[in-house]
């Protein structure tokens, strides 16, 4: 009689979820490709993100089902179960001398995932990362990008994690924007938002967005064919969310935060993810990487659940063209 293998959460390597790895992008051959982005060169004054993607791997293994998947009480659904294949990629090669290098490989790895038919879910790592993930996209039209941030990220074109979504405006493959969360003094400044309302930006602000309710918010999100979210962990309350590089009272919860993300995945077809700006250092507690690898593998499930409705996993594919 085989031995039983317990696979326990304190045991093994600490890949997220548990999910088996894959570093060799060339054989990738899964749904999702979870990929960590360990940089923080873009941060001005709270550095420490680029140990994110390590923390939240490791509280992460606490939520290792495997082929199970996860029952959602609430929802009464099934998510991430068998057939679904999840893999981690491992992290994006970063030169420590040259930020362009480093952003180049991301690069790389984004529109690897993609032409191998998986949804990259990618974690950061300070918000500038989301650039170069975003830069990966070209190959979609009708694309918008909806963030989840306690700050506009607006600001002046640089290469920092305060001008992200002013770097992707400028993009031509996106032409739809929408932005959550924003509060506080000293989310950008007065000129940003103008510039991000020029740009056509759907600016919810995190009191506006929690009276609204999510149905009203999910509504207000410009209709897309394909959708890139980005979530600033910063955009959940600082009550929540301490270790972070910016954190602010008065944001968002994961109720809401969820619901907003599973009216995404609905409205049109999820092509990439990120979460940045976990810095686990200011949080002795560990519930900020922990928020972070429950929001990851939430909005995972929902993606998943509607790719799986439409016949789009990698082995319904196989089978067809079979």
């Amino acid at each position: 009689m085989p031995k039983k293998i317990h696979n326990l959460p304190i045991t093994g390597i600490a890949s997220f979820a548990k999910y088996p790895i894959c570093t060799n992008l060339d054989e990738l051959d899964a749904d999702m490709c979870v990929m960590g982005i360990p940089y923080d060169m873009g941060s001005p004054y709270l550095t420490g993100s680029k140990f994110g993607p390590r923390r939240i791997r490791e509280v992460s293994c606490h939520y290792g089902r495997g082929d199970a998947g996860f029952w959602d009480p609430e929802r009464q659904i099934q998510f991430l179960e068998a057939p679904i294949k999840i893999v981690d990629g491992g992290d994006v090669d970063m030169d420590p001398m040259d930020f362009h290098a480093s952003f180049d490989n991301v690069t790389e790895a984004v529109r690897k995932i993609i032409s191998k038919g998986a949804v990259p879910v990618m974690m950061g790592g300070d918000h500038s990362v989301t650039i170069p993930t975003a830069r990966a996209l070209d190959m979609y039209d009708d694309l918008c990008i909806v963030q989840f941030d306690a700050h506009l990220d607006f600001g002046m074109r640089t290469w920092t994690n305060g001008s992200p979504m002013r770097m992707i405006s400028e993009m031509p493959h996106f032409k739809k924007m929408c932005q959550i969360g924003m509060r506080g003094l000293g989310s950008n400044t007065r000129e940003d938002f103008q510039a991000a309302y020029a740009f056509g930006s759907v600016v919810i602000p995190s009191r506006q967005a929690l009276e609204l309710g999510a149905k009203e918010v999910i509504s207000r999100i410009p209709r897309a064919k394909n959708y890139f979210v980005t979530i600033d962990i910063d955009g959940y309350d600082m009550s929540t969310a301490p270790g972070v590089g910016s954190p602010s009272p008065g944001g968002l919860n994961y109720t809401f935060v969820t619901d907003v993300l599973e009216g995404i995945s609905q409205l049109g077809n999820v092509v990439a993810f990120d979460l940045v700006e976990v810095a686990p250092q200011y949080d002795p507690t560990g519930i900020t990487p922990r928020l972070g690898a429950m929001t990851m593998l939430a909005f995972m499930g929902f993606i998943m659940h509607e790719r799986q409705k439409k016949g789009m996993l990698q082995h319904q594919k196989k089978s067809l063209i079979s």
